[in-house]
């Protein structure tokens, strides 16, 4: 009998908060259990041994079998709803890797539900037709520059139904498609042409503004009818993520444009089309053709694979070339921030002693161990995939520390204001709202998170109607009792279930900077040398520039930060906190009111 392997990973707040001790059951096709087992501290299992069938059956598509066996995943933690992933394909000699999105329960609720995900077979196994329809032509919606969207959203159904949208990583999108769309065993060109295709197909409709030009509020559907398949919540083989770290911002264009061209695809068998066949790129693959070969045989001669840098969401862009043993600079120190503030909330990842700015090998096994945790190539060289990986949950980890701080700021509380809010209203309760759905959207990825701008404008109604179809709530958009009652209730049950890694309420994080001492900082905070060197894991007294500190203070710290975003001002900031501009101003040495975005700011604590 042939082996697969599953990797299961439990994780909320975009992979921000590992879930510890999540129990775990998997049952084979027969419903009988096959392993019992809980998740470690990084939220997750060891390499699980699967039977299955011969991976031949899968390349083969003349085979008319299921070429694989399936297993369901049962999952449950205190605090979250209960998980059932099922029909997960496990194929020979692949490994696939289940993320758990665990939801964490309302504040009232006494007894978990249970989700279902149902994974099944791939479109490419698939008899409906496929009716894909797009254009790379001129038109008064196309933007001026390829980008990749980060995040993309998703609407889970055909266009105009009624079903709730998504946003994920533009890289878990590609993995996702591609992981529901073929199988991993075919060869590694016919992988890489049809994750071309997917990743172009998808750029396609960003760059022309497909759906968002209708009036639809999201990037692409999930309907093979009119897209590309997308399952949330379903497991990725890492065949096809490896590829996808490798060329996720890499597409089709014909050469002489910019625009990513419109790869429309098809299974090649039950289904034809124009574009390109899914089973055709096995048969030539197995030819010897390369990638690029293979997308010609059914694309236009002149088409040429393009590269895009602009990535939307991203702290800093990638610095163009692999950070490695013997690196230096600031784009090194960059990384060590990172990955130090990243280790609270992910211990396994052994603490940086290099000198800031040195890749050495602490920085090495630090990088190491990240690649192993988030499932890329482990081989302690900062790439692009790695790159973009550590940089986007750094945000996703520094932006639950600034809610958290702003939730202290504007005294939240466990009452509802009595206020009805609707479109057009403002004020400090609209404040309140957006800073509650901004919170929320962070552990359920249906909720998009508005502005928080104190203006109940379209991007905070479109949230508030997410929110109230999400608990079945009249979705008029008008924020009324029993909204206000739903919201606080999701919110104080994130409080309550939520386990949040890192420094407790008797610390405070802190950057080290030149001429900084142990000596000098427990002066500073009232505390000693060795409690600070103790809570750190520390063996010296060497401090370097940039890495991040927990230091137990007897005192309140008297600002916390915040990263200015798009719309945000100085005197919007000072209202929604409760301060001065000219407070804000003398705290940060600033002499005008100019603010950029991802600017870092230091804001008066209440």
């Amino acid at each position: 009998m042939a082996i697969g392997y599953l990797i299961i990973q439990a994780r909320t707040a975009h992979d921000a908060v590992p879930l510890k001790g999540v129990q775990i059951r998997i049952l084979n096709d027969e419903g009988r259990s096959v392993y019992e087992l809980t998740t470690d501290e990084s939220g997750e299992t060891q390499a699980i041994p699967l039977e299955t069938l011969s991976r031949d059956f899968s390349q083969n598509q003349y085979y008319i079998g299921t070429p694989y066996l399936s297993y369901d995943v049962y999952a449950r933690a205190a605090g979250f709803h209960s998980l059932h992933v099922s029909d997960i394909p496990i194929f020979e000699e692949e490994t696939a890797v289940l993320p758990l999105t665990l939801l964490p329960m309302e504040e009232t609720q006494r007894s978990p539900m249970q989700a279902e995900i149902s994974v099944g077979k791939p479109a490419v196994a698939m008899k409906q037709a496929r009716n894909q329809e797009g254009t790379t032509a001129e038109s008064p919606y196309i933007l001026r520059q390829v980008v990749i969207p980060n995040p993309i959203t998703v609407h889970l159904g055909a266009p105009a139904s009624y079903a709730s949208n998504v946003q994920v990583s533009f890289p878990d999108y590609v993995k996702n498609v591609a992981s529901s769309e073929i199988y991993p065993t075919w060869p590694d060109a016919a992988l890489r042409a049809n994750i071309y295709a997917i990743i172009t197909f998808a750029l396609n409709r960003v760059f022309t503004e497909w759906y968002r030009s209708r009036g639809y509020n999201y990037d692409i559907t999930n309907s093979t009818a009119y897209d590309q398949y997308f399952i949330y919540g379903r497991p990725i083989y890492e065949s096809i993520s490896r590829i996808v770290d490798e060329i996720f911002n890499e597409y089709v264009r014909r050469r002489g444009q910019d625009s990513p061209y419109f790869t429309s695809f098809c299974n090649g068998t039950t289904a034809t089309c124009q574009g390109l066949s899914q089973w055709g790129t096995v048969t030539l693959a197995d030819q010897g053709q390369s990638p690029i070969q293979i997308l010609r045989s059914y694309y236009p001669k002149d088409i040429e694979i393009a590269e895009t840098n602009i990535i939307t969401g991203v702290l800093s862009s990638y610095p163009g070339t692999p950070l490695q043993t013997g690196s230096r600079g600031l784009n090194v120190q960059t990384i060590q921030t990172y990955l130090n503030r990243i280790r609270q909330n992910y211990p396994a990842i052994p603490v940086i002693t290099d000198e800031a700015g040195v890749f050495g090998a602490s920085t090495k096994a630090a990088v190491t161990k990240f690649q192993s945790i988030f499932n890329l190539a482990a081989d302690g060289i900062v790439g692009k995939s790695t790159w973009y990986k550590i940089s986007s949950l750094y945000a996703g980890i520094t932006r639950l520390a600034e809610l958290d701080s702003e939730g202290t700021s504007l005294g939240i509380g466990t009452v509802p204001p009595d206020s009805v809010l609707r479109q057009g209203s403002l004020g400090p309760d609209v404040i309140t709202l957006q800073y509650l759905l901004n919170v929320i959207s962070e552990y359920y990825p249906g909720i998009p998170a508005p502005s928080q701008n104190g203006s109940f404008d379209a991007g905070t109604r479109e949230s508030v109607i997410a929110f109230q179809q999400m608990m079945g709530l009249d979705p008029d958009g008008i924020v009324g009792a029993l909204t206000w009652r739903a919201l606080y209730d999701i919110y104080l049950g994130i409080e309550q279930n939520v386990p949040l890694p890192g420094p407790g309420t008797d610390t405070i994080e802190y950057v080290v900077r030149q001429g900084d001492t142990l000596w000098l900082l427990s002066r500073r905070y009232g505390t000693t040398v060795d409690a600070i060197k103790r809570l750190n894991g520390l063996t010296g007294d060497l401090l370097n520039i940039g890495q991040v500190l927990r230091i137990p203070s007897s005192q309140v710290n008297p600002y916390f930060e915040y990263t200015v975003r798009q719309g945000d001002t100085l005197w919007l900031l000072s209202r929604r906190y409760g301060t001065t501009v000219d407070a804000i101003k003398a705290l940060n040495g600033l002499s005008s009111d100019m603010l950029n975005i991802g600017q870092v700011l230091k804001i008066p604590a209440q």
